[in-house]
């Protein structure tokens, strides 16, 4: 497949034309015409030839555009200066050595469209110096930096987006921090591509007895399971068994066949579940290498004791009462 230059002209395409001629003009004046050359202190011939007053003319859905004392004549799939070599040629017969220019007023159909978490989503064209993803995203103003969350701005992350990409109807999508990342991945843009900006945070949800047991989105570009315990304020003293805090994954087969376990190789991933002991020293300073992911789920056990304390508050729900009754018959 020849690889486009991005310098065509297609259906929906604006073209401008713009004729010179000398002596008699079809599109211009002739009386202007003549007294041009005649004032012209150089060769008549030049001083004559006047740019013509040609209107814009649109591409039609054939390729096909209309002009004057040429008729109608396919320009689809010709560069600018292609285009103006048909027209030329038409108007040899009608005109005394006229010279036409195209130049693509409006391009259509070297375009892509760029949409989504961006700040102006907008149809993007493309040129010869064939730009790549990167480029068109940054042209429609990148990003969105900001967003409004529970009434708190939020900072949105290059990790915290993927890229969809629309072509000849397949669909890609791979987040935009690897596109940065990898030049193999930021790819040239074709014309009539979809670009899509999505922004989907990551975050990681925390159970059982932590303070805070919510689902929290990723403050940084990376955070280690140390920084996620401390953002759901840890075991609960009261309730929590600090020997006892699981994380559940779904890890990569190929990761777990490197640690030893057996597992389905036709699946992508398995679930895993990983244990640490907060009351060992050494695995803080394994916490802080374990690196989270997202939809990560952390667990803090409940301790064994607690079995008691909730035992001895249901006791307490339902004798109080009672002794409340009797202290006041007293």
């Amino acid at each position: 497949m020849r690889t486009s230059t991005n310098d065509t002209i297609g259906p929906g395409d604006v073209i401008q034309v713009a004729v010179y001629e000398v002596g008699t003009a079809l599109f211009g004046s002739s009386s202007s015409a003549m007294s041009a050359a005649s004032s012209s202190s150089g060769n008549g011939l030049l001083g004559a030839a006047q740019p013509s007053p040609i209107p814009l003319l649109g591409v039609d859905g054939n390729g096909n555009v209309q002009v004057p004392f040429v008729g109608q004549i396919n320009v689809a799939g010709m560069t600018a200066s292609q285009a103006a070599q048909a027209i030329q040629s038409r108007l040899k017969q009608k005109s005394a050595a006229p010279q036409v220019m195209v130049r693509i007023a409006t391009d259509i159909a070297n375009s892509v469209m760029v949409y989504g978490g961006v700040r102006r989503p907008s149809r993007i064209p493309l040129t010869p110096n064939r730009e790549h993803i990167l480029d068109v995203i940054a042209l429609a103003g990148g990003q969105e930096h900001a967003s409004q969350t529970q009434n708190q701005v939020q900072n949105q992350m290059d990790e915290d987006y993927m890229v969809r990409l629309t072509r000849n109807g397949r669909v890609t999508e791979v987040p935009l921090k690897v596109v940065e990342d990898d030049p193999s991945q930021n790819i040239v843009m074709q014309p009539g591509d979809r670009v899509q900006l999505t922004y989907e945070p990551r975050t990681f949800t925390s159970f059982g007895a932590s303070e805070h047991v919510n689902q929290i989105q990723f403050p940084t570009p990376i955070l280690t399971m140390t920084d996620a315990i401390s953002l759901i304020g840890g075991p609960s003293d009261a309730r929590a068994d600090p020997n006892a805090v699981y994380l559940f994954r779904f890890e990569h087969t190929d990761v777990l066949q490197r640690m030893g376990i057996s597992v389905d190789t036709s699946a992508p991933t398995a679930p895993v579940v990983y244990q640490i002991d907060m009351m060992n020293p050494s695995n803080y300073f394994l916490a802080q290498k374990f690196i989270m992911r997202d939809r990560d789920l952390i667990y803090v056990a409940n301790a064994a004791s607690n079995k008691f304390y909730k035992f001895f508050s249901l006791i307490s729900t339902v004798i109080a009462p009672g002794i409340a009754a009797a202290w006041i018959v007293r």
